[in-house]
């Protein structure tokens, strides 16, 4: 087998567990918002409750099978439960042609960085339905999780990893960007005397400071999901009867950034390099 060859099975495989996370996840966006276990009980349809057997959960391909109904009442099944998994499968495999871009790159360092970056993708995408859907940002896919991008920062400046910030630097990201959120929110409540946005926004960019340090990558990300946030609300609300008063939720915004930056952040970041030498 040639090494192209071999790299390609390999990142076969990251599709495969994504698919497989991409599964989880579907549990994740349907309980969190309950506060229920995403562990136990099983998964079952939501409509007559009879468990789901486990050639049932095989991810994209079960859906397609049942044609999108339950095997036992035969209520629909919504679409929404194969996208997220195609979704997560596609991610895995574009954040493993990110962080491992080489068959030579498959070590220890790599490989760490990659669960380190699989995690963020997880809470991403999971946030993302669940603030569509609810708009609300759950913990266990923000604030918790920004020990773990401390510690990943920790662990991978300790292998050699040069992909990512330091520990300090992730400290600094993760206390200034959700302080940026809150001090904005203070400032609205102060001149409007209403919430502007949620303290879940102030959680989820503490985690990306967490990821990206403060300069360029969290700032490039408030930036961008202020942005495009801005123009689709006013989108949105010159469409509606409630005028520019429509509420929408950011934290899919600043994710859209998050993605951006995680894919693109060597690309950008030497343009952002080049635009500053230019200007000074």
């Amino acid at each position: 087998m040639s090494a192209e060859s071999a790299y390609w099975l390999v990142a076969a495989v990251a599709g495969v567990f994504g698919l497989l996370f991409g599964s989880f996840l579907n549990v994740c966006i349907a309980r969190m918002p309950e506060d229920r276990s995403v562990v136990s009980p099983g998964s079952a349809c939501p409509h007559c409750g009879s468990p789901v057997r486990p050639y049932d959960n095989v991810p994209v391909l079960a859906w397609l099978w049942l044609r999108g109904r339950c095997r036992d009442c035969r209520a629909p099944i919504s679409a929404l439960y194969p996208v997220v998994e195609a979704l997560f499968g596609v991610l895995a495999v574009l954040l493993f042609r990110r962080v491992v871009p080489d068959l030579a790159d498959f070590d220890l360092p790599h490989l760490v960085a990659y669960a380190w970056y699989f995690w963020l993708l997880l809470a991403l995408v999971g946030l993302t339905f669940i603030d569509l859907r609810h708009q609300i940002i759950p913990d266990p896919f923000s604030i918790y999780s920004v020990p773990v991008a401390i510690g990943g920062a920790a662990l991978l400046g300790w292998l050699g990893y040069e992909g990512a910030p330091t520990w300090q630097q992730s400290v600094v990201g993760a206390a200034a960007s959700g302080g940026v959120i809150v001090a904005i929110m203070g400032a609205y409540w102060l001149i409007r005397h209403e919430e502007g946005m949620g303290f879940g926004d102030a959680k989820l960019m503490a985690l990306l400071g967490g990821y990206f340090g403060l300069i360029p990558g969290t700032l490039y990300v408030l930036l961008v999901g202020s942005t495009v946030g801005a123009v689709v609300g006013v989108a949105v609300a010159l469409r509606r009867k409630g005028g520019l008063r429509t509420a929408l939720p950011f934290g899919p915004f600043l994710v859209l950034g998050a993605l951006v930056w995680l894919f693109f952040g060597p690309q950008l970041g030497r343009v952002l390099d080049l635009r500053l030498d230019l200007l000074l």
